[in-house]
């Protein structure tokens, strides 16, 4: 049985793509207030929603004059904290962060984050859009604890694997009712799309085009033949097809 599911996103440098904004808006949360007798709508931001604004507005600046390698780079280094051996070794240190902040939910959350990657209690940062949760995970300017942005980067990593888990089960059936692995190429070409740009930064420069000429090419195993255009020898076998998964 064939199962390329695999890490759901390494550690190391895997290059990427076009820097589409790392930034997303953060979620207010509405309320409604009564006051001299009328009925207002207000806006209020926890205080997450402003952390997050602070950190989309800090990539922005720091990420716009960067080329795609350079990025890439930039999160390699930004992981390096939070992942493997460097964040192992500074355990006792990390568990001991707690936020430059008087705010309870503040440090609430950042409690949080220290019980769950020990292995305690759920993950505060659950449900947060992979733009969110990138915001989080890249930014070393004081906002989050380490162990926030491991928090963070955890619940990344989970909807990733998520995601291809059910990817590749899809593909499976495409190939099994059709021949064809079409459908699984553009799929995986409209989630990476998706991605913010430091993470696309981590996957090879050349994975967008790759994929668009994988979808021209329509080919079908059951046949040996190209429905669509270009080059026979650009075919990939199934196992190197679901093996992109891992770039």
């Amino acid at each position: 049985m064939i199962n390329q599911v695999g890490t759901p996103y390494s550690t190391s440098t895997q290059a990427a793509d076009t820097p589409r904004a790392a930034t997303q808006s953060a979620t207010a949360d509405s309320v409604i207030v009564n006051a001299d007798g009328q009925t207002k709508q207000e806006v209020v931001f926890s205080s997450l929603a402003q952390q997050l604004s602070d950190s989309a507005n800090r990539a922005d600046a720091e990420y716009s004059g960067l080329s795609r390698k350079e990025l890439g780079e930039k999160a390699t280094t930004l992981l390096k904290k939070i992942t493997g051996p460097d964040y192992d070794a500074n355990r006792a240190i990390n568990n001991a962060e707690v936020p430059n902040s008087s705010d309870p939910e503040r440090l609430g959350r950042a409690a949080d984050a220290t019980k769950f990657v020990n292995g305690s209690g759920k993950n505060p940062f659950v449900g947060l859009s992979r733009d969110q949760l990138a915001l989080i995970t890249y930014d070393d300017g004081g906002l989050y604890t380490t162990n926030e942005r491991r928090a963070a980067w955890e619940e990344s990593y989970d909807q990733e694997y998520a995601w291809r888990q059910e990817v590749v089960a899809k593909a499976m059936a495409e190939y099994n009712s059709s021949g064809k692995l079409t459908g699984f190429f553009s799929e995986v070409l409209d989630h990476y799309k998706t991605l913010p740009a430091i993470e696309q930064a981590q996957y090879p420069e050349n994975y967008e085009a790759k994929l668009q000429k994988w979808i021209d090419l329509d080919y079908n195993y059951f046949t040996n033949t190209v429905e669509g255009k270009g080059s026979p020898d650009d075919i990939l076998s199934l196992q190197e097809s679901l093996n992109i998964l891992q770039q």
